[in-house]
């Protein structure tokens, strides 16, 4: 079975894996639409966490695991409670396209996506609204802007040749609000 991360599954998957390859999926675009109450953010304070949106002319990078054999079970298990029962997400099989050029024909994956009917679901706003949001969000994985840079990080570093602009126009937006914001590999620091 392929797992198809293109959040925090992206730095930090969780379950053990045997293989995994960075690529793509078409036909849908990655925003910061979804609320979390639990990893990112709190009731009080939600933090904005990405999902996907249909989208025919578009793709979405991101990291694809193969999981065999007993990894399948626990790793489902682990991402049903991760991703369906604390973030509000369903399952769908996409086809998904290995960067590398021999990476040969598209393999079907397994990926989580909040609906709009999800409960905690936000919808779209500006990218200034976005990064207000992040920047005052905290949950038990961590501050909302680590999620932010660590998904831009892994877009820069593992995928330069694909534009984000959603993802990028949201950093921007952060650093516009935080000039003073340094990003280093492990934390975040003041100047």
């Amino acid at each position: 079975v392929w797992i198809f991360g293109y959040g925090s599954l992206v730095w930090r998957p969780g379950f053990e894996f045997t293989s995994s390859k960075v690529g793509f999926i078409r036909g849908y675009s990655r925003r910061f639409w979804q609320g979390d109450t639990f990893h990112r953010g709190s009731e009080r304070m939600p933090g904005r966490v990405v999902t996907l949106l249909e989208d025919c002319g578009a793709c979405t990078w991101g990291v694809a695991y193969e999981v065999r054999g007993e990894q399948i079970a626990a790793s489902l298990k682990y991402l049903n409670m991760r991703e369906a029962v604390l973030g509000g997400y369903d399952t769908k099989l996409v086809k998904f396209h290995p960067q590398e050029k021999d990476g040969g024909e598209p393999i079907l994956a397994l990926v989580y996506i909040a609906t709009p009917q999800n409960p905690s679901y936000l919808g779209p706003a500006s990218e200034e609204d976005i990064a207000a949001q992040i920047i005052v969000s905290s949950g038990c994985a961590g501050h909302n802007i680590e999620y932010l840079r660590r998904l831009a990080d892994f877009m820069r570093y593992f995928c330069p040749q694909a534009e984000d602009k959603h993802l990028f126009s949201i950093e921007e937006a952060l650093i516009s609000i935080l000039p003073c914001l340094c990003y280093t590999e492990d934390s975040l620091e003041e100047t």
